[in-house]
């Protein structure tokens, strides 16, 4: 049964960096580079974008990090995947409540495969043609991809890399990501100091920071702020669960939790001072643009910004001395962004359906195979991977609550007792931390969704197809709570052999 105090039979991470890299990996991707920054441009007022920068980092002290250390905690105790893991902390009445858990980070794997899939594309263009010099050019290579089949080609593309990078398990996970983050983030920072050098970048720094309080009286806001931490770090998708299932006992779970969290989220005001700085240089100092009309342009670069870093960024490395070979790296690094982070999202439903029995090259052909197929809409329609992106980011939510309620049921001085408070070479976690997991996490998630649903009953709510109405929500959510509450017996028996053999 589970050894939480005793290292037990298995596959690991060799090394504490591998483990780092790889954990890394899972919160630093595409959602930092490409997703932060679009939402921020989203969420800004008209003085500045700071109130939402508040919010989001409230959010990662008093729910991101608190649920990391309780993915690490379980991981590391019963060395299995999301949906076995929520049976035995849980029991087997609440197996449906792991497997939305497990769905919602797949679903936005669907999607997320799409971006990668963008990044591939651009890694490509910037090698074989020459950076777009016009705000036009750029949107023309935009458009040209998104109109022809080359979307469904890179999504492929990028499940096929995704699938290679977990055929063997945590071995070829941990090489991957040691190559892929450290050379990520060496890019990042070469990209920022250029783009900070930029005539005008500071008046888009300025406005990234600048708050405007009356946005946080706005349940939008605070919704956004929290979502985009869970996107940002990973937590409540159950990501670092399934990869603390391969952690040794010897890594400390406060440390890492902490070091992964800010790490990822100093990594996500790079790319936006990165992105804002590019985007205020360019329109204003050499397009004489207004700040109205350069927030225009952020808000409308694709539906709900969602090229806002494919088209700016190539615009800054034509801009730069030896733009050309930075732009390449810059690709290069978002594509190994994404693919430190697909891989997790891979492993994830990959290590469920071992959980049930089959075996690994069987259960990553299942997931990649229907997981392209489940990305096509997003892939052919961007208002579509719009709405997804909406849908499964706010579901990140109820994924929290899930966890911290199982946790709740259990106790969480007992969890805090066993597993985060007097490790060897580990910080300790103060009473804090126990008021945040039983309070505050279930607390915001109710009354956040509530505040939004409230809000949400007017302007055309009931329309299903619509980017982020509530009857979107409703629809997807409900169709999936629904299937899974009633086949809980079947799932229960379909994990019986994670359940009845050593963890």
């Amino acid at each position: 049964m589970s050894t939480p105090l005793a290292e037990s039979s298995g596959p690991r991470f060799s090394s504490r960096w591998g483990f780092f890299f790889s954990v890394l990996g899972i919160a630093v991707g595409t959602g930092n580079i490409w997703r932060f920054p679009r939402i921020a441009a989203q969420n800004g007022g008209e003085e500045g974008a700071g109130a939402f920068l508040v919010a989001w980092l409230i959010f990662l002290f008093a729910w991101s990090i608190p649920l990391i250390m309780i993915e690490y905690a379980w991981g590391r105790k019963h060395r299995s995947g999301v949906v076995a893991t929520f049976i035995k902390e849980g029991g087997k009445r609440f197996a449906w409540m792991g497997t939305f858990v497990a769905f919602v980070a797949t679903a936005i794997t669907f999607f997320y495969s799409v971006v990668v899939g963008w990044c591939i594309y651009y890694l490509f263009h910037s090698l074989t043609s020459p950076l777009p010099q016009t705000t036009e050019a750029a949107m023309a290579v935009w458009n040209d991809y998104q109109s022809g089949g080359w979307p469904l080609v890179f999504h492929a593309l990028a499940m096929g890399f995704g699938a290679f990078a977990i055929w063997k398990g945590v071995s070829s996970i941990e090489k991957v990501n040691k190559v892929l983050v450290p050379t990520l983030l060496t890019i990042v920072v070469i990209a920022v100091v250029r783009a900070l050098t930029l005539p005008g970048a500071f008046d888009g720094v300025a406005y990234l920071f600048t708050p405007e309080w009356s946005q946080l009286t706005q349940p939008r806001i605070w919704i956004e702020a929290l979502t985009q931490n869970a996107w940002d770090t990973g937590a409540g998708w159950g990501l670092f669960l399934t990869y603390a299932a391969y952690m040794s006992t010897k890594r400390g779970i406060v440390k890492n939790a902490f070091a992964t969290a800010v790490g990822n989220n100093v990594v996500s005001l790079l790319a936006a001072l990165m992105v804002f700085a590019t985007v205020f240089a360019v329109l204003q100092t050499e397009m004489g643009m207004n700040r109205a009309e350069i927030l225009d342009v952020m808000k409308t670069s694709g539906p709900a910004s969602t090229g806002l870093t494919f088209i700016w960024m190539p615009q800054l490395f034509a801009r730069m001395f030896m733009g050309g070979p930075l732009a390449i790296l810059f690709f290069l690094g978002l594509t190994f962004a994404g693919f430190s982070s697909l891989i997790a999202q891979l492993e994830l439903p990959t290590r469920v359906f071992i959980d049930t029995g089959l075996s690994r090259p069987k259960a990553i052909g299942a997931v990649v195979g229907v997981s392209y197929l489940l990305g096509i809409p997003s892939a052919v329609n961007l208002n579509i991977l719009s709405n997804q992106d909406f849908v499964w980011g706010v579901a990140l939510m109820v994924s929290g609550a899930f966890v911290s309620y199982i946790v709740i049921r259990n106790g969480v001085e007992k969890l805090r007792a066993e597993h985060l408070y007097g490790a060897d070479g580990d910080w300790r976690v103060s009473n804090l931390w126990v008021y945040v997991v039983k309070y505050f996490i279930p607390t915001a998630a109710v009354v956040l969704l509530g505040w939004w649903l409230s809000q949400s009953i007017t302007d055309q709510w009931y329309d299903p197809f619509g980017a982020d109405s509530l009857m979107t929500i409703a629809v997807q959510w409900g169709a999936m709570l629904v299937l899974f509450v009633l086949a809980n017996r079947w799932i229960v028996a379909r994990n019986a052999p994670s359940l009845n053999g050593p963890d």
